[in-house]
């Protein structure tokens, strides 16, 4: 298991389209991959549970990443926040 901190850079923070685009990322694992906003945790596969989550802009999330390729998918969601997943 391996985990990060990363703040959300977004203006809009993960509204539809970033948290989209971080779920096509996440999907590309095999490592199950999950992140923990305040007192809950998202499963990063799914569009919903990222929306339901309500991350703002300047909000820290932590990805946790388990399986084969858990570095891999932690370095590369890091990436796509840290981007600004396409905004």
């Amino acid at each position: 298991m391996v985990s990060q901190k990363v703040v959300i850079k977004n203006p809009t923070g993960l509204h539809l389209r970033p948290a989209g685009i971080l779920c096509k990322e996440a999907m590309q694992f095999k490592s199950l991959i999950t992140f923990s906003f305040k007192d809950s945790t998202a499963n990063a596969k799914s569009v919903l549970s990222v929306l339901g989550a309500c991350v703002k802009c300047g909000d820290e999330i932590e990805f946790v990443c388990e399986g084969e390729d858990e570095a891999e998918a932690l370095k590369t969601l890091v990436q796509a926040v840290e981007s600004g997943l396409g905004e």
